[in-house]
């Protein structure tokens, strides 16, 4: 029901969009609410509070979901705009203004699907910031990094072997990506997709055949991640990737399907030693990135 022209429009409570805005990313109110630092039940009042002002249903709920209704999507797009504005506002009251160029190296799996997201949040807290970005592999970013070409820099190492001087933001299994139906993982000999040399998942993928004593052949090759993605979708080859790599379009092939165990792998970060006041702004997002995706699973 709308309210009455002659009295004041109720007052949207940023917090409560905040806890709106968390459930709608992740799909789930306990994951929200850890993310907001509430327990479930209080989620639930803050969403039925909002309900209960705005008259509608902003959520679509069943036993296993958590779905946007038509009014909840059209909401999502006022409610991060006003949480932007809120914390432009704030940043220029509460956070020095930093400003500055900051180099940063990454490798172009992270660089094409978690970058852009990290450093559109970063940008709006700090805007006088700016970020050059270099992708290549880590091995060539490791050398630009000792070279002080960079001033910080993502780098994917094995398992078994870890840069100097860097901090692990994130351990997870390397897995056999398939596509969905398809059948590569069934030809004889084995049809991989490989990145170049150099590769954590490379060398940990060509070890684990070899300790198994599986027949391949290296079917597809590309330094990016868009490649081997295209590889796999059209059955060509199987790939290895790290499990949160995978879409709802492709598989998780294990030792049912006669692919071997792979291991983990670690993404690590390594920031100069002298860093700047800005640099230092982005290492801190960074870490609060990856501090939120091993609670939520969600970027």
């Amino acid at each position: 029901m709308n309210a009455p022209l002659n009295h004041p429009l109720p007052l949207l409570d940023l917090d409560v969009l905040r806890t709106f805005v968390a459930i709608a990313e992740t799909g789930s109110f306990t994951t929200a609410a850890n993310a907001v630092f509430r327990t479930p039940s209080a989620v639930s009042m803050q969403i039925k509070k909002l309900e209960d002002i705005l008259g509608r249903s902003v959520f679509a709920r069943d036993a296993r979901s958590v779905t946007l209704t038509t009014d909840g999507e059209m909401l999502l797009g006022y409610a991060r705009r006003l949480l932007s504005i809120n914390r432009e506002v704030v940043s220029k009251f509460i956070i020095p203004d930093i400003v500055g160029v900051v180099r940063l190296g990454s490798p172009d799996d992270y660089g094409e699907r978690i970058l852009p997201h990290v450093l559109k949040r970063f940008a709006q807290s700090h805007p006088s910031i700016a970020v050059d970005v270099t992708i290549d592999q880590s091995v060539n970013l490791r050398r630009r990094m000792d070279d002080r070409a960079l001033d910080i820099t993502l780098l994917t190492n094995s398992y078994k072997t870890s840069a100097v001087g860097a901090e692990v933001l994130l351990t997870e299994p390397i897995v056999w990506a398939g596509a969905k139906g398809g059948c590569a993982h069934l030809r004889e000999p084995l049809p991989v997709s490989l990145w170049e040399e150099g590769c954590a998942w490379r060398a940990g993928a060509l070890e684990a055949l070899g300790r198994e004593g599986r027949n391949y052949r290296v079917a597809y090759m590309s330094a990016h991640t868009a490649g081997q993605r295209a590889a796999i979708m059209a059955d060509l080859a199987v790939a290895p990737l790290p499990k949160s790599f995978l879409g709802d379009d492709m598989v998780e092939l294990g030792q049912k399907d006669g692919m071997p165990d792979i291991g983990t792998y670690n993404l690590a970060m390594v920031v100069a030693p002298d860093a700047s006041a800005p640099v230092k702004a982005v290492a801190d997002h960074i870490r609060a990135t990856f501090e939120l995706f091993r609670e939520t699973g969600k970027f």
